[in-house]
């Protein structure tokens, strides 16, 4: 049986179903958390009020993900008035932040100090996130949303297999002075690895959750708990103080929108690169026909992991905080422009006669750099649909696997290592394997580049589809495949989401495959001129929701690759 649900843990099952319902629908790469939202829903509150109450309880499920010391971003649609809005509570530098805090006296970059420890903390925002998505849309009283994940708290949280594997991971990681409390929190009495099955309970933690649902996000800005955030990263060399804490401001942004095949997409802008490069690379793939190349064939892997490397170029360049870096947001994700990338794709030969035959698309010189990204898990997506037509996604996150590993003691939070977000230097790679320049250097105030891709996308200005992932620079790909599998493919969501995927980050110039695909078509992309690797983990963890107008049914997908699920009320 234990062979059995290893198997089940690394190796997507093509025979999941998805889940189904009538009433709306909660999916979430942080599976033991869709019953808060699921119940919510039941209850009668709308997407929104399920939402939160599913982040909250995400947090507390999986704190090595996400959680009340980290940030995230916000996509909502409201289906009464075909509004839609983009909430930024990313996590911002401190005040104290300076360009080269990560530079060492030898002039080169010390990435242990961005990775861990207290220089590695942003000042948090999620909650700040979710209350003003909740104050504004929530049709729930606030400590009602809140309720699921302080029950949560108190009565524990299985371990199931996901979460066994990362607490694994974290165990050789949590060493010293800095992982000492999380190793006190999250792991049972002695530190050891907990067995399958092991109920975390976490007191502190319900008790900050009960400050938040009778105060708010203030409850973490001021007061005991927010001193004691201060003081638990500067015993660990960071800058924060109460101040940054305080002066902590989240911010409404426009909606990257984007049109693809009577779609039409609605995702994070910048500080986000999700929404941009998705929107860019579809753009880019418009002009094909992807359905007559064969999905996941070499012909398709080989123009689409083109889009992706060219979309990623960009990021490199163009991607930053907007507040503090001009993003050239609407030519990026202009059809003129994709039509221009598109060209640098096209074949000079008969593609459509012969779509097995297609010409090499043009490789930019790249230095042989960068790393795979971690075998970790620091980042929870959450989707959400009601019969209202209200929509929501919700990328949130700390970034790495435990984050900065400093848990604050006598509260349960988590505090986030987002520093690492920022180029440390031009050209050095952070934890995910991706460059970045001038315009995602630290300063203070502002907000680290992100791959995170909560989107909601809408046909005939109604929402069809929600979706997201965790698993840094793999977000967007995930997101992007996960939407052409249903679009030009005509999969369902649980089939789309269970598909092998590819990745290719522009560096290093290979594209990197899931275990799954076949050996026939890694020779025919090798024929092709890429350079391959296959990955020893899986990409991502699609948490997705398909819509049927003409029936009225939700289908929501659980991505086996991780500890995902989706669950509807019950239908009448």
């Amino acid at each position: 049986m234990a062979c059995a649900v290893l198997w089940l843990l690394v190796a997507p099952n093509a025979y999941a179903q998805p889940a189904v319902s009538k009433k709306g629908m909660v999916a979430s790469s942080v599976a033991p958390a869709v019953e808060a939202g699921r119940a919510i829903l039941a209850q009668g509150g709308n997407a929104i009020d399920a939402a939160v109450a599913t982040a909250f309880a995400a947090g507390v499920a999986h704190q090595f993900s996400s959680g009340l010391g980290g940030g995230g971003f916000i996509v909502i649609h409201i289906g009464e008035t075909g509004e839609s809005f983009a909430i930024d509570a990313r996590e911002v530098a401190p005040a104290a932040a300076v360009v080269d805090m990560f530079v060492g006296a030898d002039g080169k970059v010390d990435k242990n100090l961005s990775r861990k420890g207290g220089l590695a903390v942003g000042v948090p925002g999620l909650v700040q996130g979710l209350e003003a998505a909740h104050r504004r849309f929530g049709s729930l009283a606030w400590h009602d949303v809140v309720a699921p994940a302080i029950r949560l708290c108190r009565e524990g949280v299985v371990v199931g297999p996901h979460h066994h594997r990362m607490l694994k991971i974290a165990r050789e990681r949590l060493e010293g002075a800095i992982g000492a409390e999380t190793l006190r929190v999250q792991y049972p009495e002695g530190g050891a690895v907990p067995t399958l099955g092991w109920r975390l309970v976490q007191p502190d933690l319900a008790e900050t959750l009960r400050r938040i649902a009778r105060d708010g996000a203030r409850a973490l800005t001021h007061g005991s708990i927010a001193q004691a955030m201060v003081d638990a990263d500067r015993a660990h060399g960071g800058w924060l103080t109460l101040q940054d804490l305080q002066d902590y401001q989240l911010v409404w942004r426009e909606p990257v929108v984007g049109e693809y095949r009577e779609h039409t997409l609605v995702s994070m802008p910048p500080p986000s690169s999700g929404g941009v490069h998705l929107v860019q690379m579809l753009n880019t793939l418009e002009p094909f026909d992807l359905n007559a190349l064969g999905h996941n064939s070499s012909a398709y892997i080989h123009l689409v992991s083109g889009a992706m490397k060219l979309a990623f170029a960009d990021r490199a360049v163009h991607l930053g905080d907007p507040d503090f870096h001009a993003v050239p947001v609407a030519w990026l994700v202009s059809k003129a422009y994709g039509a221009e990338l598109a060209a640098r794709l096209r074949p000079t030969i008969w593609w459509k006669r012969a779509p097995w035959r297609w010409g090499r698309p043009e490789l930019l010189r790249v230095e042989r750099a960068g790393m795979p990204p971690p075998a970790d898990s620091g980042t929870t997506h959450i989707s959400v649909l009601d019969d209202k037509g209200n929509a929501v996604a919700i990328t949130q996150t700390v970034n790495t696997l435990f984050g900065s590993h400093i848990t604050v003691p006598g509260t349960g939070i988590v505090l986030n290592n987002e520093m690492d977000d920022f180029s440390a230097a031009p050209g050095v790679v952070n934890s995910w394997g991706l460059t970045g320049n001038a315009a995602n250097a630290v300063a203070p105030g502002k907000r680290p580049l992100s791959s995170m891709t909560p989107t909601i996308v809408l046909r005939d200005a109604a929402p069809v589809m929600v979706l997201g992932s965790p698993m840094g620079s793999l977000i967007i790909t995930t997101v992007l495949q996960t939407f052409l599998n249903v679009v030009d493919f005509g999969m369902d969501v649980q089939s789309a989401a269970t598909a092998p995927r590819f990745h290719h980050p522009w560096r290093p110039n290979r594209i990197a495959l899931e275990p799954e695909h076949p050996r026939d078509v890694i020779a025919g992309l090798h024929a092709l001129g890429h350079e391959t690797s296959e990955s020893r983990y899986h990409f991502g963890a699609s948490a997705s929701i398909l819509y049927d107008p003409e029936t009225g049914v939700f289908w929501g997908s659980a991505d086996p690759r991780r500890d995902t699920a989706a669950a509807g009320p019950l239908s009448d």
